[in-house]
Parts: structure tokens; sequence; C-alpha cells
């Protein structure tokens, strides 16, 4: 049985009535029952102290009580779920495509997200992992389940095929976990996740964690979960209280240019856009205006995407262009800046985008681009999501977007191997952002500035004149 908590006049979240009373948060990770070995790996690791979604369900879930778990992203969910689910299954072998835990996620992102956080510790506790997503060889996959592996980290579709081509069964899962749920629904995945959740034993233990938890996924709640322990970290649905939030209005004439200047600034910045093909566009722009910029989509094989993140998290590559794609499931260190250039479609997606910064309490500031008849639905998105935003009109070229995101003009001078810089902007609604500025110092068409252009051309011709000489 549930009760649903309204809040901002919307079903926020399912709230079970939970009979049995929750073990007490601990303050540390030495009171929990864990080896010893596993908490001198945490220490190591340079985990000293629970987080608190950590600290208030890790005692129930090593209990082996079901949990329904709220906290925003950051905010340590992968361990509050992933150490209680490796110390439960250690010990124990699996058969062949029998596996003893399930870890259902959205994104192939997130699932390689989880994986890489849970390896050390599996390692250690003699744990197999194997992680099951699309994109990737379906044979391999079904190989390391025929190998035997204790725990499937797995994405509903990718799952679903192995599970009919009789590669998995899940009959011996005794502990599963669905992380992200709500996005699970909102992808259209929760027939599948259904059907897989009608196949593991139904005396299983079940662990839900969510940055948002709402009436998508109050089915999940009321048809699998039993007497869970309830845990939510903060009300206000994800909003992490070292952000700023940023929204610049700006004109159409000028948005394309404003973003060039901010993806041009110093350190790491993950700009979102709407589809793969304004993303593509938008990057192929900033790499012929200088800028060290990566395209992230669905429309991108995984080792595509899996060498872009990797590019991007070791320096390589300053610039992060993506769709929704990026939203969830990625932690990258030292990035303080995510830029909606496109606003979200709602105030979900706003906060897991926001969410690939401030993590695990480091600062980090959220920008949004917004045109003027965007101004209301804006508003409107952030009233939902518990956010307090500061809004500013700004120009490119101005003091103000400087201040606020480190916005500096391009270098004109192309990455190489990029094409020049594009002469209008990436369409949206079948619209390019024109009309650009052409005053000197400030951005033209394309985002260039003149001095930049001449740069640019004269690297070019210099470029031009080496393979005339053979070199």
């Amino acid at each position: 049985m549930s009760r649903s908590a309204r809040t901002n006049d919307r079903f926020e979240f399912a709230l079970p009535v939970t009979v049995t009373p929750a073990l007490p948060a601990v303050t540390s990770f030495g009171e929990l029952d864990m080896p010893t070995e596993l908490l001198e790996t945490l220490t190591r690791l340079g985990v000293h102290e629970p987080f608190p979604i950590q600290a208030a369900t890790l005692p129930n879930a090593l209990a082996g009580r079901d949990v329904l778990g709220r906290g925003r992203t950051g905010s340590g969910k992968t361990l509050a779920f992933g150490l209680a689910l490796l110390v439960r299954t250690a010990g124990r072998r699996a058969e062949s495509r029998k596996p003893l835990a399930l870890v259902l996620v959205p994104t192939r992102e997130l699932a390689q997200q989880v994986t890489d956080a849970l390896t050390p510790y599996a390692r250690l506790l003699k744990v197999r992992l194997a992680t099951v997503v699309g994109g990737m060889s379906i044979g391999r996959q079904a190989g390391a389940l025929r190998a035997g592996a204790e725990v499937v980290v797995a994405t509903p579709g990718r799952l679903t095929d192995l599970v009919e081509r009789r590669d998995c069964r899940l009959d011996r899962v005794g502990i599963t976990v669905l992380d992200e749920a709500d996005q699970m629904a909102d992808m259209g995945f929760m027939p599948q996740v259904t059907a897989l959740l009608d196949q593991v034993r139904p005396d299983g233990q079940r662990l839900l964690f969510s940055a948002t938890l709402d009436s998508n996924i109050d089915a999940l709640v009321r048809g699998y979960l039993h007497d869970p322990v309830v845990h939510s970290v903060d009300p206000s649905a994800g909003a992490v209280t070292t952000m700023e939030h940023h929204v610049l209005q700006v004109h159409g004439a000028d948005k394309y240019a404003t973003a060039t200047e901010i993806a041009a600034r110093d350190g790491r910045v993950l700009m979102f856009l709407d589809t793969k093909h304004a993303v593509d566009q938008f990057t192929r722009h900033l790499q012929g205006s200088g800028v060290r910029a990566a395209a992230l989509h669905g429309g991108k094989s995984q080792p595509q995407r899996n060498h872009t993140l990797g590019r991007f998290k070791d320096g390589q590559v300053s610039v992060l262009v993506a769709t929704n794609v990026a939203a969830r499931g990625l932690h990258i260190d030292d990035l303080d800046l995510v830029v909606n250039v496109d606003p979200p479609a709602d105030h979900k997606d706003y906060l897991h985008r926001g969410g690939r910064t401030a993590r695990a309490g480091e600062s980090g500031r959220v920008v949004t681009l917004v045109l003027p008849n965007q101004r209301r639905d804006m508003a409107r998105l952030l009233s939902e999501a518990g956010i307090r935003a500061n809004i500013t009109q700004v120009r490119s070229g101005e003091a103000e977007l400087s201040r606020i995101t480190g916005a500096q003009a391009p270098s004109g001078v192309p990455v190489a191997g990029a094409a020049p810089a594009a002469t209008e902007g990436p369409k949206r609604g079948g619209a390019p952002f024109r009309g650009m500025g052409t005053r000197p110092g400030r951005p033209g068409r394309g985002g260039e500035s003149r001095k930049a252009a001449e740069a640019r051309r004269t690297a070019e011709a210099r470029a031009a004149a080496r393979v005339r000489r053979g070199a």
C-alpha cells in the first residue's frame, strides 16, 4: 500500500507505508557489518565518511530490507546500493547464465559508471561483474554470462534480448537494484522492467534509488517493494545546495555567439542541445573556431561514446556537446559548468543535466540560455524543480557574460583535423541562429571576431602551402 505526497500541485513521489522501523543511520563505515578489508579499501580510495543516503540506507540494505531511496544526483547512491549488494553476494558462486544479483539502469553510460564504481570492491570480494548494454557485442556479453557472473549491471533492452536468447536466467537473482527508475519510466522501459522483475526470485530484496521519484514509478513501488525503508536526502527533488543556477536571457541573433564564447572559456564545459544534428553542427563550429570540442549522442556507437568520454575526462577535449544521453550516469571530476544551450523539456531533465556538476559536495554552476519566447516556460520549469536562479540579460562580448561563465573570444585557429568554422549556427525548429554582430572585437558570422577570422585564414594558408611543398 502506498500514499502519494503532493508537491507544487504535482504528485512528486510514491511514499509507501512502512511497518517495520528502520535501523538508525550510522556516522562511519566502521559501524557497518562489512569485511575489514572492504573498510580498508574504502579508506585507501579516499571514501572516509558515508554520505547521508549511504549512512541512512546501508544498515537496512545490509540487513536485507527493501529500500526506496531518493537522493540528488552525485549524492552517493551507487555505493549506497552497491556495497550492500556486493557484501550480501560475496562468498557465493553463480552458475553459468544464472546471476545472483541484478542492477537495472536506463542508459549505457550509467551502466558503465556503476560498473566502474563497483569494480575495485567486487575484485576484493571476488565477486564477478558483467555489464550488459546495447551498442556492444552481444556475443561477448553472452560469453561473460555463460562463464558465470554473480552481479549483472544491465540496461533493460539488452538484458531482455539475452533472456530471450536463453543466455541469461533470472530465477536465481536474490537482490535487484533499480537505479534511476523514473528515467526508465520516462524512456518507455517500464514494460520491460516489470517483465524482468517478474522473473527474479519473488522473495528477493529490492533496492530502488533515484534522484527523483514520481507517480510514473508508483506501480513499481506498490507491486515490487515489500515494507521498504524510505529515505529522501532532501525535499527539493535533487537541488544541490553547492550549485549556482543562472538563466541568461539572450536574443536569437546572438545566442550562437554567446554559446561559442562560453565554450571558449578556460576549464571543462558540458553543453546540452536538443538534437543529434544540432550537437554535431555546433561541435564542428566550435572545432573550427579553435575550441577542443567533441560530440556525444545516441547516434554514436558505444565504443565511440566511451572514447569521447575518456578524452573529455583526461583533458584532451575541453567541451563536451551532448544531447540528454549525457544527462545521467556521468561522473566527471572538476566539471564546474553545465550549459543548457537549449533549455530542457522538463524539470527532471534540468536536475539531471545540472547534476553532472557539483557532485559529492563540490561547487558548480548551471547556465541556461533562454530566448524571449522561452522565458515563461523556463520560469515554470524552475518552479517545479524547486530552483531559484539568477536571471541576467546578456550579449556576447560583454563583461557580465564573462563574469558569470568565464566566457572569452575563441582563438579562431581550427583544431587539428577540424573543418573551418561554420558560417551559420545550428538549426533549431528549422531556423538557424543567424545575424551575429560584426563590430571589431565582437563575434561576427559563425561567432568569430575579425581578428580570429584573420588568424584562422593565415593558419589555413600556411597549411595549404605546406601541402603544396609536400610537407
